[in-house]
């Protein structure tokens, strides 16, 4: 069993908040809880995160969508290019954060005692 990270930096690539999943799920499942009750301007985000239902609910919320758009995707939405070039901050805290040998080779048997690891280095990392 396998569990992902999914977080949220902010535009300096500072931990806002985090969500962790099982590893067999999308990704897509754990954005709403992972924006829930925070306000931005701008959701940067892989292909991992283009998803109908997340780029409805950015639009409701009024915030730019600036998502790498999957291939298979009917008719592409137009993304700031300049903006994107910043998602480079999301992968520099999952660097940091690899540099933590249990969380990058998730040495713990159980979900419950990789999620603590997990939750721990996130907290220190912040």
């Amino acid at each position: 069993m396998t569990t992902k990270i999914l977080a949220l930096v902010d535009a300096l690539g500072n931990l806002v908040h985090f969500v962790l999943l099982p590893g067999q799920r999308f990704d897509t499942i754990g954005v709403e809880p992972l924006i829930e009750g925070i306000n931005f301007g701008a959701l940067l985000g892989d292909k991992a995160f283009d998803s109908n239902s997340i780029i409805a609910a950015l639009n409701k919320r009024g915030a730019k969508i600036v998502i790498s758009q999957h291939p298979r995707r009917a008719q592409p939405l137009k993304i700031d290019e300049e903006m994107y070039k910043w998602r480079h901050l999301i992968e520099n805290f999952f660097c940091k954060l690899k540099e933590f040998k249990r969380i990058a080779m998730r040495c713990d048997k159980t979900v419950n005692g990789w999620s603590w690891v997990a939750t721990i280095t996130l907290l220190v990392l912040k």
